[in-house]
């Protein structure tokens, strides 16, 4: 990987020994953060980025995912605008479909049980693909899922699950890409910089307090956005909010999201918003270590349970592995995981299937098991009633319905017959050898409740009035997810924020008020 080097003041003074101001401070230097500092330079503000980290682990959660980007298009044509690389050839093989406003509301007021704020998700939604566009502009690139959301049936592709693009070299390419497009507009970026305390005169945010490599500063600014993540990387934040055994979870991505963000925020008196006892979580490989490892990225990950099964220390199933397609299952089913004995379960396919299974399974940081039968298998599952096991799988086999057709680029019905937990679709016999298990665990990604912003990214009060000068967006803000998650919501969420928040800041720092929505 390419670190971009960069050279910076070495903190915020000026040659003459005077502190320096800013138009718009941005707290993080992530997706939303990002996208945040690029809008705000474009209206004219001078910005400065903080990042908490180095500049080898900066980026937020951004740099640990996959890159997964969810949009609204209606065809190809709109593809090969975020895509022009796109060749014909490739085109001609492959169903991409179109995924319309319609279908992203639906999947949105479906997943969080109707929960997200219909206002905030309008905006979502209605901006997502123009906000592609913008970074596409600002020289992010993208590409399609290839392996990943389409598989190759009959000598096609069919894209499915509502989720088509990705960012070009996944999470740290995006980081990469967004940094590299702020250091031509001269935006600043300031790493080992974690950021206190916000500094007010009474209800105008006019400064940050930071502390850089030991050094206590203040930093003036007209405008700040937090966008710094969630509280995912807390464990006693986790406890207190999601529950008992939530300090048990791994973290899938960054350290440093703590919770500084909206700690700075209430602590002036933002409101709070949003699902603060739920998270998305997912199945993570059980032996990952405590936080991400950028060398591994998200492959610790473990997203191809529709097509085996999931058993728990018992020798049973607990869940319906086929309940929808993965995009709409998984970031709930690590909380699934993490409720088991010994918050663990093994993952089991046989040689149908193994070729469908994602590149994650292929790592060498892997707790993977094989056997030449199922008696096999089940004798060293470390953890897991193995007579309970074999019969559970003998079960299994009599229930699955073997007259339909195994298709795994629609939910193709194909389930189970006469199980307390019946599978839905993708259903097949565990009866061809060598078969093959991997153990996981929970994987916390981010968290949902946070901080309560308008339409305009602007934080609110307990009053519900803006707080002047402060802007929110991406894993922070409070009020769009709950209880579960569209896989690649999460960037999408950051970018359209993000630009809003930056648009807002920057339009308050430079005395224009028109609304950053429109």
């Amino acid at each position: 990987m390419v670190i971009l080097r960069y050279l910076f003041r070495e903190f915020t003074q000026n040659p003459e020994g005077e502190k320096m101001d800013y138009d718009v401070v941005v707290i993080g230097a992530g997706n939303a953060a990002m996208c945040s500092a690029l809008a705000a330079e474009e209206v004219g503000a001078k910005v400065l980025v903080l990042e908490a980290a180095t500049e080898e682990l900066g980026g937020g959660n951004t740099r640990y995912t996959a890159g997964a980007i969810r949009t609204v298009y209606n065809g190809v044509d709109d593809l090969r605008e975020l895509m022009p690389d796109l060749t014909d050839a490739e085109c001609d093989i492959t169903d991409f479909g179109t995924y319309t406003e319609d279908q992203f509301f639906d999947d949105m007021f479906r997943v969080t049980e109707y929960r997200t704020d219909p206002e905030l998700v309008e905006i979502l939604v209605k901006n997502s693909f123009n906000t592609l566009k913008w970074m596409r502009e600002k020289g992010i690139r993208f590409a399609p899922i290839w392996g990943r959301q389409a598989f190759k049936v009959e000598g096609r592709f069919v894209f499915w699950g509502g989720l088509t693009v990705e960012a070009y070299g996944g999470g740290p390419g995006l980081c990469e890409a967004l940094w590299e497009s702020a250091k031509k507009r001269g935006i600043e970026i300031l790493f080992e910089a974690r950021a206190l305390d916000l500094i007010t005169d009474e209800n105008q945010v006019t400064g940050v307090k930071v502390r850089h490599k030991g050094k206590i500063e203040e930093i003036g600014a007209k405008s700040v956005v937090l966008a710094s993540g969630g509280f995912q990387a807390n464990t006693e934040w986790r406890t207190r909010y999601l529950g008992p055994g939530w300090d048990l979870a791994k973290v899938r991505g960054t350290p440093y999201n703590v919770g500084d963000g909206i700690r700075m925020a209430t602590d002036i008196g933002a409101s709070t918003k949003g699902n603060w006892s739920g998270c998305h979580a997912v199945g993570w490989e059980r032996n990952a270590p405590e936080f991400g490892d950028l060398a591994v990225g998200d492959a610790f990950q473990k997203h191809s349970y529709p097509f085996g099964i999931m058993v728990n220390a018992t020798g049973r199933r607990f869940v319906d592995e086929g309940a929808d397609f993965r995009n709409y299952t998984y970031a709930k089913y690590g909380r699934v995981i993490l409720n088991q004995p010994n918050q663990f379960a093994w993952q089991i396919f046989d040689q149908k299937v193994t070729h469908l299974l994602r590149d994650e399974y292929r790592i060498k940081q892997v707790t993977k098991v094989t056997g030449n039968t199922i008696e096999d298998l089940a004798s060293k599952l470390e953890g897991v009633d193995a007579v309970a096991l074999v019969d559970e799988i003998k079960q299994w086999n009599a229930a699955v319905q073997q007259d339909k057709p195994f298709n795994p680029n629609i939910k193709d019905g194909r389930g189970t017959n006469g199980l307390d937990i019946p599978k839905s679709n993708w259903a097949n016999t565990l009866d061809e050898g060598p078969f093959e298990a991997y153990q996981i665990t929970c994987g916390i990604t981010f968290t949902f409740g946070g901080v309560r912003i308008d339409g305009n990214a602007q934080v609110q009060n307990t009053d519900y009035q803006p707080i002047e000068g402060l802007f929110a967006a991406g894993e922070m803000v409070g009020g769009i997810f709950y209880f579960n998650y569209p896989g690649g919501s999460g960037l999408i969420n950051g970018a359209v924020f993000g630009k809003i928040a930056g648009e807002s800041a920057g339009r308050a720092a430079v005395g224009e008020h028109r609304s950053a929505a429109e």
